[in-house]
C-alpha cells in the first residue's frame, strides 16, 4: 500500500475515534498546548492503549498536520532514510503543515536525527510506549529543546468526567454514596479508556501486547513462559516488597540479573514501578527490598487477584499510582516506603529535596474502630524517626482527626485524596 493512503487512513481513524465517542481533556493538554505555541519537540510517554495517540490529536487538530502510526504492521519494515518520504507525503496531501505528529516512533531505528531536523522549523509531538524514548542519541540531540509528559490511564477525577460526574466542592449524602460507587467501579476496572468501552477482554488485550510487543519482541526474550510467569507473579503480589533472589528460585531462572533485567523491561513499558524503602544511608536503601506496584487496579483485578479477594492491597496500588502521577508533574518529589527493624512499616514516605514532608499509611477502613492499632503505631514511630509531623492515613471511608503521643493525624477517605481535597 502507499505510504499516502496509509497516512490518510490513519489519520480518518483517529477522526473518526473523536466523532464518534466521547473524548475526555486530559491534564495536562493546557501545558502541551502552551509549550507548542513555537516550533518545539513535545514527547508523550506512556503505557499502552492510555490514549497518546488521541491526547497528541487534541493539542492543536484545529491546525494543519501530519500525522503517522508507526505501530502498523504495513510499515514496520520503514527505515529512517525514508522518513523523509513521509514528510514528502504529508506536503503532498495537505500542503504546508505546522505540526507532525510521530506516533509510536520508537519502532524505527535512528529517528532521532530526523525529528531533531524538523523541529527547527515545525512543532513536533512524538509519542512512545517505553521510558527509553528519551535516552541516547534522543536526549543528546535534544538537550534543553523538548518537553516530556507521562500519560497514564485515567485518573479517578478524570473517570468521573468520563462517567459525567459533575466534580464539585461539595457533596450530599447522596452524592458522596455516588462517588464510592463509581470508585469502586474505577478500583475494578482501572482506567485504560478501552476497559469502559469494551469491557476487561479489551485490558487482556492490551496486557498480551505489552508482553508481545513492548518486551518479548523489542528485547528477544527467549524464555518466553518465564517472563510471562513473572508478570503473573508482579500483579498478583502489587505493594508488596520483593526480593530478585526470591523470584529467581521460584521461577527456576539461574541468574538473579536475568530476573533484575526482566523486571526493568516491566518499568521500561510503563507497566509497574518500584519504591525503595527509606534510608538516611544511601547503601542501605539500595540493597533492602523494593515494593513493586502495578501502573492501573483493573490488571491487577483481571489479571492478579480480585478486588474483593485484597482490598486493602488494591487501594494501596491506587494511592501509589496517584502518586506516581503526581511525581511525573513535581520533579523534585521523592516517594519511598519506611520498615525499620522490628517490621513496623508505613507506606508512602514523601520528601521534596532534603526533607521528608508528609508520611502516608493506607488501609481499608470504614469508621474509627476498622484501623488497626499498629497502623497508627508505625506511623509514629516513622514520624519520630524521620522527623516529619504531617501524618496522613488514607481510609476507605473514615474522616477524622486524632493525637498520638502528641502527634495529630488525619485521616481522609480515598476517594476525597484522589480529587485533591
Amino acid at each position: 500500500m502507499d505510504i499516502k493512503e496509509i497516512i490518510m487512513e490513519q489519520k480518518k481513524e483517529i477522526e473518526e475515534i473523536e466523532k464518534r465517542e466521547r473524548i475526555i481533556l486530559r491534564e495536562n493538554l493546557s501545558k502541551a498546548r502552551n509549550f507548542l505555541k513555537h516550533p518545539n519537540v513535545l514527547v508523550i510517554i506512556g503505557i499502552r492503549r492510555c490514549g497518546k495517540s488521541i491526547f497528541s490529536y487534541l493539542v492543536e487538530k484545529d491546525k494543519k498536520f501530519g500525522y503517522i502510526n508507526f505501530d502498523d504492521e504495513r510499515i514496520v519494515d520503514l527505515k529512517a532514510e525514508n522518513l523523509d518520504k513521509v514528510l514528502q507525503a504529508f506536503y503532498e496531501l495537505y500542503g504546508e503543515v505546522e505540526y507532525i505528529i510521530l506516533d509510536e516512533i520508537q519502532n524505527i531505528p535512528k529517528w532521532e536525527l530526523f525529528a531533531n531536523r524538523l523541529r527547527r522549523t515545525k512543532k513536533i509531538i512524538i509519542t512512545g510506549s517505553n521510558s527509553k524514548l528519551l535516552s541516547g542519541e534522543l536526549a543528546t540531540h535534544l538537550t534543553g529543546r523538548h518537553l516530556d509528559i507521562q500519560l497514564f490511564p485515567f485518573s479517578f477525577k478524570e473517570f468521573l468526567n468520563f462517567r459525567e460526574f459533575n466534580i464539585q466542592q461539595a457533596y450530599t449524602s447522596k452524592e458522596k454514596s455516588q462517588i464510592k460507587n463509581y470508585l469502586e467501579e474505577f478500583l475494578k476496572g482501572g482506567g485504560f479508556p478501552e476497559s469502559y468501552k469494551f469491557g476487561g477482554q479489551a485490558v487482556i488485550k492490551v496486557y498480551d501486547d505489552i508482553l508481545t510487543k513492548d518486551i518479548l519482541l523489542r528485547y528477544n526474550v527467549k524464555k518466553i513462559n518465564e517472563l510471562k510467569q513473572l508478570g503473573k507473579y508482579i500483579l498478583s503480589n502489587s505493594s508488596d516488597e520483593i526480593s530478585y533472589s526470591k523470584l529467581a528460585k521460584i521461577l527456576g531462572v539461574n541468574h538473579v540479573s536475568t530476573i533484575s533485567n526482566w523486571i526493568s523491561y516491566f518499568k521500561e513499558a510503563f507497566l509497574v514501578f518500584e519504591l525503595e524503602r527509606f534510608s538516611f544511608k544511601l547503601k542501605q536503601q539500595f540493597i533492602a527490598p523494593k515494593k513493586i506496584y502495578c501502573i492501573d487496579t483493573g490488571l491487577i483485578n483481571l489479571i492478579g487477584f480480585r478486588f474483593s479477594e485484597n482490598k486493602g492491597k488494591i487501594i494501596e496500588n491506587a494511592v501509589a499510582t496517584e502518586l506516581y502521577r503526581r511525581k511525573s508533574q513535581d520533579y523534585n518529589l521523592e516517594i519511598y516506603y519506611w520498615k525499620d527493624h522490628q517490621q513496623r512499616e508505613t507506606d508512602f514516605v514523601l520528601k521534596r529535596r532534603n526533607k521528608v514532608r508528609q508520611l502516608i499509611q493506607v488501609c481499608y477502613a470504614s469508621s474509627k474502630e476498622n484501623i488497626k492499632e499498629r497502623e497508627i503505631n508505625s506511623l509514629v514511630r516513622a514520624s519520630k524517626d524521620l522527623k516529619c509531623t504531617n501524618l496522613l492515613i488514607i481510609t476507605w471511608d473514615y474522616e477524622g482527626e486524632i493525637k498520638k503521643e502528641k502527634k495529630a493525624i488525619k485521616f481522609i477517605p480515598l476517594w476525597k485524596w484522589l480529587l485533591g481535597k
